[in-house]
C-alpha cells in the first residue's frame, strides 16, 4: 500500500539547486513532499541514485542504491517522507519544487480503488478513466502514475494509448493496448514489448493497431479505429477478471481538447465507444467547464464524473524539434533496444512482387467514413492506395497488419499489427528491397501499410 505523511504540502516557489550542471557526484536532500525536477537532452545523460529514504519517479518506487540513468528525459523524483539522491551527470535545467500535485494524484488514484472495490462485490468492470487535456498538460505522467499506482496496490490495469505522437510499447504513429502487472520501468517509461524482438527484463504483450497519422482530425481514421480498439479491450476484459476488476486508463493526444464551440466529437466518441465513466481533465478550465455541463445530470447507470485535476509546474512545452528526436529515439529503441538490453534485428531482402504496400490515400475526407447499420465505421471512399516500392518509400516505416492481402480495405484498417519493418534501401534496377526486421523470418505476405507519421527516420542503419 501506499503510504502517505500528513497533507502538509506547502504553497511555496520553487528552489532552483545551487550546484551547476555538472558531471561530478553531488548529493541533494530532498525535505518530505518536495520534488526534483530535471530536463536532460538526448546529448547528455543525468544518473541518480537513492541514498536514503524513499522516492519514486512517476509512481514507481526508487530502489535503494540502484543507479537509474537518463536521457533525453523531462522528469521529477518526488519523496512523500524526505530522501537523499545521489546526482551524476549533466542537466539542461534542474531544480527542487516544493508545490506538487501529487497529493490529488494519491486521491485520484485512492478514489478509483473505491470503485475497484465496488466492482469487485458487484462483479462489475472497473473504472474506466480517460485523461484529456491540451498538449503538454501532464496527461502520460498522470496515466504512468495511475498505472504504477494501481500496479503497486495488486491490481491489473489495461493502459490504452490513443495518442499517435508517442508510442507505448511501440513505435509512434500507433494506438496500444496493455494489461499491467509488473512494475512500470523507470528508466524505459511503459517497458518493453516482445513485438521488438526477445528481452532480459518482463515484457507486455500489447494490442497494436496502426493509425499512420499525426492529429487525430486527418483522414478520419481515428474514429473507426477507437472503435475498433474499444471493442477489442472490452473482450478482453471479460476473459480477464483481474484486469476487469482494475479496469483501464486511457491516454488521449491533446489535439481532441480543443474543440470547436464547445464541442469535442473525438472526446464524446472515445466516452461513448468505451462507456468511460471516470473522466480527469488536465491544464484546461474551458475544456472542464464544457464536458461538466454536457455529462451533467445523466442517468446514474450512464453518470460520467468530470474531475478537474491541477496541472503540475513541472510540465514545460516541449518543443517539435525535441518530440521528433523522440520520435526517433522511441523508433531506434524498437529495432535495437535500450541501454544495455540491446537487440540485433535483421536485415532482410524481398522482390517487389512479394510486398503489399498500402499507402493512406490523399483523397480521403471528411465524409469518408460513416456508420453503416451495424453502427460500425467503414470507408465510403477509398482509404488506401497500392503503391509501387521506389526511393521515395526509403527510411519509411511499413506496419505488418494480421490482413491478407486481398481483405477489403476496412479490414486492412481494423486489423491488429504484428510488428514493423523499416526500409533500408531501395534498388530500383534490380527491383529489390533492403528491410529490417526486429525479428528473423520470412517477409511476411500480409498487407503492409505506410502512413504519413511518423517521419523517415534518416540513417536507421549506418
Amino acid at each position: 500500500m501506499i503510504s502517505l505523511p500528513g497533507l502538509n504540502l506547502g504553497a511555496q516557489p520553487a528552489e532552483p539547486l545551487n550546484v551547476p550542471a555538472l558531471s561530478a557526484t553531488r548529493t541533494q536532500d530532498l525535505a518530505a513532499n518536495t520534488e526534483y525536477r530535471f530536463e536532460v537532452s538526448f546529448s547528455r545523460t543525468l544518473t541518480l541514485k537513492l541514498l536514503s529514504g524513499t522516492a519514486e519517479f512517476l509512481g514507481t518506487e526508487l530502489a535503494p542504491a540502484s543507479s537509474y540513468t537518463f536521457q533525453g528525459t523531462k522528469g521529477a523524483v518526488f519523496t512523500w517522507h524526505g530522501c537523499k539522491l545521489e546526482i551524476s551527470g549533466e542537466a539542461d535545467s534542474e531544480y527542487v519544487a516544493e508545490e506538487t500535485q501529487m497529493m490529488g494524484y494519491a486521491n485520484a488514484h485512492f478514489a478509483l480503488e473505491s470503485l475497484r472495490e465496488k466492482s469487485a462485490q458487484n462483479c462489475e468492470l472497473g473504472p474506466r478513466v480517460l485523461i484529456v487535456g491540451p498538449e503538454n498538460a501532464g496527461k502520460t505522467t498522470l496515466a504512468r502514475t495511475l498505472t504504477a499506482y494501481a500496479v503497486k496496490t495488486g491490481r491489473q490495469p489495461m493502459v490504452v494509448n490513443l495518442d499517435p505522437r508517442q508510442g507505448m510499447l511501440s513505435v509512434p504513429g500507433s494506438f496500444t493496448a496493455a494489461a499491467f502487472s509488473s512494475i512500470v520501468d523507470v528508466e524505459e517509461g511503459w517497458g518493453s514489448s516482445p513485438i521488438s524482438g526477445p528481452s532480459p527484463i518482463p515484457v507486455k504483450m500489447p494490442l497494436v493497431y496502426h493509425y499512420g497519422l499525426k492529429d487525430p482530425e486527418e483522414g478520419k481514421v481515428f474514429k473507426p479505429l477507437v472503435t475498433r480498439m474499444a471493442l477489442a479491450v472490452t473482450s478482453r476484459l471479460e476473459e480477464d477478471k483481474a484486469s476487469k476488476q482494475a479496469g483501464f486508463i486511457i491516454d488521449s493526444p491533446g489535439g481532441i481538447s480543443q474543440g470547436k464551440a464547445g464541442v469535442y466529437e473525438n472526446i464524446e466518441h472515445i466516452i461513448s465507444e468505451f462507456s468511460v465513466n471516470v473522466l480527469f481533465v488536465l491544464g484546461s478550465e474551458r475544456l472542464y467547464s464544457d464536458l461538466s455541463r454536457k455529462y451533467a445530470n445523466r442517468p446514474t447507470d450512464e453518470a460520467v464524473h468530470v474531475v478537474r485535476l491541477e496541472k503540475s509546474g513541472g510540465c514545460v512545452d516541449r518543443t517539435e524539434e525535441y518530440m521528433k528526436a523522440l520520435r526517433h529515439a522511441q523508433i531506434r529503441a524498437y529495432f535495437f533496444g535500450h541501454g544495455e538490453n540491446t537487440l540485433a534485428p535483421h536485415s532482410q531482402a524481398a522482390n517487389y512482387d512479394d510486398l503489399t504496400i498500402f499507402k493512406i490515400s490523399d483523397s480521403t475526407d471528411n465524409s469518408a467514413f460513416g456508420p453503416d447499420d451495424d453502427n460500425v465505421y467503414a470507408p465510403t471512399t477509398s482509404l488506401y492506395e497500392r503503391i509501387t516500392p521506389s526511393s521515395s518509400i526509403v527510411n519509411s516505416l511499413l506496419a505488418i497488419t494480421s490482413a491478407s492481402a486481398n481483405d477489403r480495405q476496412d479490414t486492412i484498417r481494423d486489423s491488429s499489427v504484428r510488428g514493423y519493418m523499416y526500409v533500408a534501401d531501395i534498388d530500383e534496377g534490380k527491383k529489390r528491397v533492403k528491410l529490417l526486421s526486429p525479428q528473423p523470418g520470412q517477409v511476411p505476405t500480409n498487407a503492409l501499410v505506410m502512413g504519413t507519421f511518423p517521419e523517415d527516420v534518416a540513417a536507421l542503419v549506418s
